[in-house]
């Protein structure tokens, strides 16, 4: 014990780093689990959507939805999230909608503005439609 503590006290700054990370990490874990929107990958997403009724909404650009885009998706882009404009998916309040963006990381604020407005059981394409492209998934060209 005394040899971390002398060693805490001469590399004070790394200390306190590694105190910031690991806080940082529990936080970060905690509110993953609280949160009422999963993650999901390509086989997971594919078998909540087809078993349930549910939806794959793609919120990226209509230009880039166009390029390929997951069958039967909706292309409801963040922007319309955000302003609540939802109506195109008034019938999936109760079915599985899966959040899809290029990569995964900008899906979830979707996501959790989608479960804020009531829709019941949010996810997100863990990766996006990369991730759905690596798991050799097919997209749709319009």
């Amino acid at each position: 014990m005394e040899q971390i503590l002398a060693f805490a006290a001469d590399h004070y700054f790394m200390s306190i780093l590694w105190v910031v990370l690991l806080l940082a990490i529990i936080v970060t874990t905690i509110q993953a689990k609280l949160s009422p929107v999963q993650l999901l990958q390509p086989q997971q997403a594919t078998l909540a959507v087809d078993r349930n009724n549910g939806v794959f909404v793609d919120i990226r650009s209509i230009d880039e939805f166009r390029k390929g885009h997951i069958s039967g998706a909706l292309n409801i882009t963040a922007e319309r999230i955000r302003k609540n404009d939802t109506n195109a998916l008034e019938k999936y309040k109760s079915a599985p909608i899966v959040v899809v963006c290029a990569t995964g990381m900008t899906a979830k604020a979707s996501a959790t503005a989608l479960s804020k407005a009531g829709f019941e059981k949010v996810a997100v394409l863990q990766g996006g439609i990369s991730a759905w492209q690596g798991a050799s998934f097919p997209l749709v060209k319009k």
